[in-house]
């Protein structure tokens, strides 16, 4: 029973009481066709190498979220307008692999965060290869069009507040206090209210520019801060679980209180997402973004079926815009199979010499090139 209860498994059927939805919609339409070229065995590996052997509920079928996935950025729908279309249009349940009409979601709304959370990067490469794949049967997109391609960088933001000093140590107080009374761990003191106090007065003589008393105030959540960190420590010393527990968080909240505004190196500026980066971008309105780097490689001109990505990886840490071209380009030809020629980049990578593996075109596995799974006289 051990891969039956782990793996997603598509156990749907039709209803005997209700028509089949090839029987009601036009097979015409252009969801019903991209859906018969779209070979969704090649996604369900991908998507299924994600889930461990071991008990528990079998997850969503991985058309279903695949599908989800790419009606999703098709139409740049968020989760809950998705939803709320998928229950009232018949040719969006076909796509997900429906075989009758439903009048509920047979899913909740927060699992496609959590497949959000549970696929990594090759599986959502996947969707890029298929896509190019589609791409090539149906003409949309040709081996010209491969070969002089547009490499450019920019900021992914991430849904963050405005990280301030005041605030991210008032965060990391509660978040610290609530974990303890979670775990039953009693404190010395929690200093919720106190804490929340000079976190507002913090803001209020800042917008006062009165910056001495500010950083007076300010030095009473960090000193506090403190205690609660040292006070955890003593009373976690030698329980493993509670080390466990407490560990990830008490380091966040030490770096926190130690960071300083001119440091060099890499900074917390979110609890919940330490991944995230402060990236200067030149902006007049926003000096600043806080996100992940990311680059997108997509045709000079746009192909005959629309514009494509050929590429979009993120690019963790911040690095210099030129030193991430080279194995970009490595990676675009790997993925797509076709040699670029012609490279259109940012004044940013100006004077950066990239150099790059030809992969050749037409060559590679059905697993690495989109490109190799034409026939051979179409490439």
């Amino acid at each position: 029973m051990g891969n039956a209860v782990s793996k997603p498994r598509d156990d749907r059927q039709k209803d005997l009481l209700l028509p089949a939805l090839d029987q009601i919609i036009d097979m015409g339409h252009p969801l019903a066709r991209l859906a018969a070229l779209i070979d969704w065995k090649f996604l369900d590996d991908r998507f299924g190498s994600v889930c461990q052997a071991g008990p528990g509920q079998p997850g969503l079928p991985t058309r279903l979220v695949a599908g989800l996935f790419i009606l999703k950025h098709m139409h740049n729908l968020s989760d809950e307008v998705l939803c709320a279309r998928w229950i009232e249009n018949p040719y969006y349940q076909y796509f997900c692999g429906e075989l009758s009409f439903c009048h509920r979601l047979p899913f909740d709304r927060s699992s496609m965060t959590r497949w959000r959370q549970r696929l990594g990067e090759e599986q959502l490469v996947a969707l890029i290869q298929e896509s190019l794949s589609v791409a090539h049967k149906t003409g949309a997109i040709g081996p010209k069009d491969l070969e002089r391609v547009v490499v450019e960088t920019t900021v992914q933001p991430k849904a963050v507040a405005q990280p301030t000093d005041a605030r991210l140590m008032h965060r990391a107080i509660t978040k610290l206090a609530g974990l303890a009374k979670r775990n039953r761990l009693p404190l010395r003191q929690s200093y919720l209210r106190l804490a929340k106090r000079a976190t507002i007065m913090v803001g209020r003589y800042t917008h006062a520019h009165q910056f001495k008393r500010a950083r007076r105030q300010l030095k009473f959540p960090r000193t506090r801060l403190g205690r609660i960190i040292r006070d955890i420590r003593r009373k976690i010393d030698g329980d493993v679980m509670l080390e466990a527990r407490f560990g990830a968080l008490l380091e966040l909240a030490q770096r926190m209180r130690t960071q300083d505004q001119h440091q060099r190196g890499p900074k917390v500026y979110a609890l919940h997402a330490p991944e995230v980066d402060g990236i200067g971008k030149g902006k007049a309105r926003a000096p600043y973004e806080f996100g992940c780097k990311v680059s997108i490689a997509t045709p000079v001109t746009s192909p005959k079926g629309g514009q494509f990505v050929l590429h979009a990886e993120a690019l963790h840490g911040n690095p210099f815009d030129g030193h991430t071209l080279g194995p970009v380009i490595a990676d675009m030809e790997k993925l797509t199979g076709v040699e670029a020629r012609r490279l259109a980049a940012s004044t940013s990578t100006k004077g950066t010499v990239a150099t790059t593996t030809r992969t050749g075109s037409g060559s590679g596995s059905r697993g690495r090139s989109a490109a190799s799974r034409l026939p051979s006289g179409a490439r």
